[in-house]
């Protein structure tokens, strides 16, 4: 089965929600990047996950916001912008929190579910990956899964370690 079968299979995307997003974002020219599980899944062996952060260029943010809220389902967080559809469990997560914009001007294409999608560059996702486990208001099981992500990225590139902030490296067994 192909990752893309599988994941719409898990997801249970009988909405389309997937590519009606790509779709808009490519139709409007939104630049945006894959951050995130997804993106960590990119770079090495994948974890399934019902999750798709995206981070869009902070320019066009109020556009790509106004164009989402005539297709989909739009509900704002203090840092967030999540969209979704009926008859899709897929969770489409855009981050709007500052220090993710840069992201977008570092990414490059990478396969992502079998699709060639902008990806952020491995050494952003996972200086995300650290804010997200320092975030002391995420719920405990999403910062292990935070804490995973990172050891994930090390044991492929363990050249970034250094990135890492001492106290959490002495949390992972690499």
């Amino acid at each position: 089965m192909q990752a893309l079968s599988f994941w719409k299979l898990i997801t249970m995307d009988e909405s389309q929600l997937l590519e009606r997003l790509i779709m808009l974002m490519t139709e409007h020219n939104i630049r945006y990047c894959v951050i995130g599980g997804q993106g960590v899944n990119a770079y090495v062996t994948p974890l399934v996950s019902l999750d798709l952060d995206l981070v869009i260029a902070v320019d066009q943010l109020a556009a790509a916001e106004s164009m989402l809220g005539q297709a989909f389902t739009v509900r704002h967080f203090p840092h967030s912008i999540n969209i979704s559809l009926p008859n899709s469990e897929l969770r489409v997560q855009i981050q709007t929190d500052e220090r993710y914009f840069d992201f977008v001007e570092r990414a490059s294409m990478q396969e992502v579910l079998g699709l060639s999608l902008p990806v952020a560059h491995v050494a952003d996702l996972l200086q995300g990956k650290i804010w997200a486990f320092q975030d002391a208001e995420r719920r405990a099981s999403k910062r292990q899964k935070d804490l995973t992500d990172i050891a994930r990225l090390l044991e492929e590139y363990p050249d970034l370690v250094s990135q890492v902030p001492v106290e959490i490296r002495q949390r992972l067994v690499l």
